[in-house]
């Protein structure tokens, strides 16, 4: 909680070696039920002052932004422009690492970000609570995906602490999202299975992408990867 929010939380009082790091990767979705339930209780909150669909996802997509230090769109930003650069790793690691906004990073930004809260507008005004909560929780299993066992990290950072460090968590958590996903819709069950298996598949790609091309797993990839999950979820919602 203390690394993934702003919530006021005890700091962790023991050194983050690369066990406890992976205890909290695996940890992650958690985090994410949380966020949801907060995120799915503001939205029906502003749902009953009538505002537009898409205010009320754009306003839910900001809060879920400010609760996690914007660190997931920040690292999406930088990942895309880090895969639209030429170059060797190096080159693309330095242009993920210079502090600013490309163009192929402004776009994905744009794109991520009002899918989300129009979906997140309009599952909130269907009154759809538990898909809200679901998708949250679902763009942090991907994050799971992108830490499996043989994935290497990048040079240094807080990749080095958690790449190749998942393997029984992935397994147990994707029935748990298997079953928390189909029970989003159950006379439609099937619907939240393919989701699942989109998002498993999606991050498992992405991850092994970024991986060949900035010679590792790091932080950006990550937030990068929970991000694309979260929208693929809130769009399988609402096929």
């Amino acid at each position: 909680m203390s690394w993934l929010t702003v919530l006021p939380v005890p700091q962790p009082r023991v050194e983050i070696d690369r066990r406890a790091a992976a205890r909290a990767i695996a940890a992650t979705p958690v985090v994410g039920v949380l966020l949801g339930g907060l995120a799915t209780g503001l939205a029906a909150v502003l749902t009953l002052s009538q505002l537009p669909s898409i205010v009320v996802g754009l306003l839910v997509v900001g809060a879920l932004g400010l609760m996690t230090r914007g660190m997931h769109i920040d690292g999406l930003a930088d990942t895309v422009d880090g895969l639209g650069c030429y170059g060797p790793p190096e080159r693309a690691r330095e242009v993920m690492h210079s502090g600013g906004v490309g163009p192929f990073g402004a776009a994905a930004l744009v794109v991520v970000l009002v899918v989300q809260a129009t979906g997140v507008g309009a599952l909130a005004e269907s009154h759809e609570w538990s898909a809200i909560v679901v998708a949250v929780a679902l763009g942090r299993l991907a994050v799971l995906i992108a830490c499996r066992r043989g994935l290497p990290a990048a040079t240094g950072g807080f990749g080095a602490l958690v790449a190749d460090s998942q393997r029984l968590s992935i397994v147990v958590w994707t029935v748990l999202a298997l079953v928390g996903a189909a029970a989003v819709d159950i006379d439609v069950w099937w619907r939240g299975v393919a989701t699942v298996g989109v998002i498993l598949a999606g991050a498992w790609v992405v991850s092994a992408h970024c991986a060949r091309r900035f010679g590792g797993i790091n932080g950006d990839v990550l937030g990068a990867v929970l991000e694309l999950g979260t929208t693929v979820a809130v769009v399988g919602f609402l096929i």
